[in-house]
């Protein structure tokens, strides 16, 4: 049994990266659906597809890479609250990642979204991760 789903969601992708990999699969879950799909409109990944005839189902990620650096787009991925230290932030207090360069994806009640999206909301939330 898997811990803390949403770090190993994160490894995979960071594994998939530095191996030069073009499409990754990781276990699905509903979170783990919602962080994919914020990456997407970022424009950090290509594609995704949720493959659902399983129990459980699976998320296929495409990773993005420069067409002539071969350079990745995502650089880093970064857990900030895990299960034994929830980070939470208040909305007028929401992180900036890399002066507003990079994305911090926050878990909040009106679901997934990131710290820009959450100030036009006015909401706070629990930190999930930084991605840049």
């Amino acid at each position: 049994m898997n811990t803390d789903p949403i770090a190993d969601y994160l490894t995979r992708v960071r594994n998939a990266i530095k191996a030069n990999h073009r499409v990754v699969e990781i276990p699905a879950s509903n979170i783990k659906k919602e962080i994919t799909k914020v990456l997407y409109h970022k424009g950090y990944i290509q594609s995704y597809r949720f493959d659902d005839s399983s129990v459980q189902g699976t998320i296929k990620i495409a990773l993005k890479y420069n067409p002539t650096t071969k350079a990745p787009a995502i650089t880093k991925l970064k857990r900030v609250s895990t299960p034994g230290l929830r980070q939470y932030v208040a909305a007028d207090n929401l992180p900036r990642v890399l002066s507003g360069l990079g994305v911090a994806i926050i878990s909040t009640s009106k679901g997934v979204m990131t710290e820009k999206e959450c100030k036009t909301e006015n909401v706070g939330g629990e930190v999930l991760c930084y991605v840049y």
